[in-house]
């Protein structure tokens, strides 16, 4: 464990050394005020509450947590750093691990930057507090998802943009999963329906949605973390195989 939190430091300390941290945070929290505002309505619904906040989560992470996480092995093999990485006394099991830990952090912190909305709500009215902190627990789990698809994809290839333009796919399917026009598509082709059922549960936004909604079911939470987990083994086993 004590290597895998030295890898989490050393990245961590990546992300801050370089301008992809500092890039990203702005991005974010420049999109998700200018969707959550003028997008979203904020102030036209006239109740406490941010669900004109966190619905624009799934589709801003899309494209920016791919944008952080395709270098995760891609740069490493590009600059020549992954041999030089597992010639110390570090598994890839560890090395996967810290990575990602260390996305997760950063992911928190931009994240944590965006607590005064939930402030200003509570200090304009009296808004139900259970959703406001399952969305954020909701938001963090569909972030790290993400980072875990694009570590994956990252880990396949030396290219940037291949990587960031497979694990947006990815997600993009992983979002689109549950909506109507696909389900409808699926029994148009004459799918049963406990295939268009079990595509709609495989839709990240079927689980937020509830998650939006103050419920923390332990489904919800098992269905991020067994997609964040396989994706996990299949970098280690695409690391192992390199290496």
């Amino acid at each position: 464990m004590r290597n895998t939190w030295i890898i989490a430091k050393r990245e961590l300390l990546g992300y801050f050394n370089s301008p992809v941290a500092y890039v990203f945070t702005v991005i974010f929290l420049l999109l998700i005020g200018f969707f959550t505002f003028m997008m979203g309505g904020f102030f036209r619904m006239d109740e406490a509450s941010l669900a004109a906040f966190f619905v624009w989560h799934p589709w801003l992470y899309m494209f920016l947590v791919p944008a952080v996480g395709m270098r995760l092995w891609a740069e490493e093999r590009r600059l020549g750093t992954l041999e030089l990485l597992f010639t110390m006394p570090v598994t890839v099991t560890q090395a996967v691990l810290g990575k990602f830990i260390a996305g997760c952090i950063f992911l928190a912190f931009a994240l944590a930057l965006t607590l005064p909305m939930p402030i200003t709500v509570a200090w304009l009215g009296e808004p139900d507090m259970g959703p406001i902190f399952t969305g954020y627990i909701g938001s963090l789990l569909i972030a790290c998802t993400y980072l875990a698809v694009t570590g994956m994809t990252s880990a396949f290839t030396r290219n940037q943009v291949i990587s960031f333009i497979t694990s947006l796919v990815i997600c993009l399917l992983l979002v689109l999963a549950g909506f109507p026009p696909v389900t409808n598509l699926l029994l148009k082709w004459g799918a049963s329906g406990s295939i268009v059922d079990l595509a709609a549960y495989m839709s990240i936004i079927f689980h937020f949605d509830s998650l939006q909604r103050g419920v923390l079911d332990f489904r919800d939470i098992l269905y991020f973390a067994s997609i964040a987990t396989f994706c996990l083994f299949t970098t280690g086993v695409a690391l192992k195989n390199r290496r």
